[in-house]
């Protein structure tokens, strides 16, 4: 107990260092959103390609999600490391000190984990999410509503992240709220019109 305790103040500290709680906040509101909008994509995919078998719903959409999962944990693992590595090098630099095994080097280190973990699951369980009346369709009346419900969570987890949003810019959380729901329902539409357009 006391090694976790050790364990958790050590990342706030480091937290505190790089501002690492802001940026992690920042990618998973970005890669949540991302997450919803490309599952609404493959359910509509499905849906419109007279798709009625739940498994294969469930098979393309936990596909979709593993490789926005892995998507962003790489990119983004790749990416912040590039750029704390850059920064700590111009530090470096500047200062002509090693910081490599210092507080601050490990706490740069520890945000590039941190940022690319938040980045990898936050797509991938937000899409999860909107997949879950699939994993139990026998719940619903027809695959239709399955469909329509798992649709509908992706709208209100849209709705959450705007709202989300809008209480970190402490800005109407209604109205950024419906922002987000605005762009599912464009997805939707367009989704509708291609699917239509075969």
């Amino acid at each position: 107990m006391d090694a976790v305790r050790r364990f958790l103040d050590r990342l706030q500290s480091y937290g505190q260092i790089v501002n690492i709680a802001e940026i992690a906040r920042r990618y998973f509101a970005m890669n949540a959103f991302d997450g919803v909008l490309t599952i609404i994509g493959v359910l509509m995919g499905n849906f419109t390609a007279g798709v009625e078998d739940p498994r294969i719903v469930v098979t393309t959409g936990l596909a979709t999600c593993v490789a926005m999962g892995i998507s962003g944990l790489w990119g983004a693992y790749l990416t912040e490391a590039a750029e704390r590595q850059r920064e700590l090098l111009e530090l470096e630099q500047d200062i002509l000190t090693d910081l490599q095994d210092t507080t601050l080097g490990k706490a740069s280190r520890a945000a590039v984990v941190i940022v690319a973990l938040v980045d990898g699951l936050s797509p991938f369980l937000a899409a999860l999410v909107v997949l879950t009346p699939f994993f139990v369709p026998q719940l619903f009346p027809s695959l239709r509503w399955t469909y329509i419900t798992a649709i509908a969570l992706a709208l209100i987890t849209l709705f959450s992240l705007g709202a989300f949003l809008g209480h970190i810019s402490r800005r109407n959380i209604a109205i950024y709220g419906f922002r987000t729901v605005i762009a599912g329902g464009i997805s939707i539409v367009i989704s509708l019109l291609l699917g239509g357009a075969h």
